[in-house]
């Protein structure tokens, strides 16, 4: 009698952890940038916060659910890549509107321009979206050309993942370059962190595709990188180096 009780209980709590986690999945990637939009909303300053992490969160999540067309996985990963690329549009929208509304006098680029020395550097929200969407067009054609081969499909897979695990590296580039991580938020770097950890152990215990689990492990070490680099120009400082820059680089990565 107390086993069946037992057995009666256990059930509904093993649901409770199982929606719990999914859920974690779904909104728990989007939590670390919540102090940084906060951050740049506040200061009216994006300086701090590289958009190419948008960039790369854009083209991993895009390329995650087409390879979901070519082999289906678990729905929360799916959702969790819908969920993201709204959040990195409103990440770019507010980039953006700070950017241009800093510098009155910056020359207007926008993607029609096809110049690949502004790519990224486009001065109205609108260049970003046609170039998230015209990707999503050539890529989804492309993927849909391909979508019977088990090679493609595979190889789709692990692009997607590795790119997401490359999300810290242009942040890690960027404090490199300016030899301090000021103007960007410690906080999201630290959700970052128990995030992919997070996720990467979901990925093991849930059996996801191998790449996912090699490259969330990649994307763990980038981030304690990130955290190295708080302490290291934080206890001690140094001066950033002179490097040659892109004219509109300095506001626009």
């Amino acid at each position: 009698m107390e086993a069946a009780g037992l057995e009666w209980l256990l059930g509904p709590m093993q649901q409770l952890v199982s929606w719990g986690a999914a859920g974690a999945m779904v909104f728990g990637g989007v939590v670390p940038y919540v102090p940084q939009y906060r951050d740049i909303r506040r200061t009216q300053n994006a300086e701090g916060f590289s958009t190419y992490v948008c960039l790369v969160l854009l083209v991993a999540n895009i390329l995650r659910i087409l390879f979901w067309f070519g082999r289906r996985f678990e729905s929360p990963l799916l959702w969790q890549s819908i969920i993201m690329i709204i959040t990195m549009l409103l990440m770019l929208k507010l980039c953006t509107e700070v950017r241009v509304s800093n510098d009155l006098n910056i020359k207007r680029r926008s993607f029609s321009d096809f110049d690949l020395n502004y790519f990224w550097h486009w001065s109205k929200f609108t260049d970003y979206v046609q170039c998230v969407l015209t990707f999503t067009g050539v890529t989804g054609y492309i993927t849909y050309l391909w979508l019977d081969s088990s090679l493609f499909v595979e190889t789709l897979g692990f692009l997607a993942v590795f790119t997401e695990a490359m999300l810290g590296v242009p942040q890690l580039y960027r404090n490199y370059q300016n030899r301090s991580t000021e103007g960007m938020s410690v906080k999201m770097v630290l959700m970052w962190t128990s995030g992919d950890t997070f996720k990467t152990v979901y990925f093991i215990l849930n059996k996801a595709p191998l790449q996912f689990s090699i490259c969330g492990l990649l994307q763990v070490f980038v981030d304690m990188a990130i955290l190295l680099q708080v302490y290291l120009y934080s206890s001690y400082p140094q001066k950033p180096t002179s490097h040659t820059t892109h004219p509109a680089s300095t506001k626009a990565l």
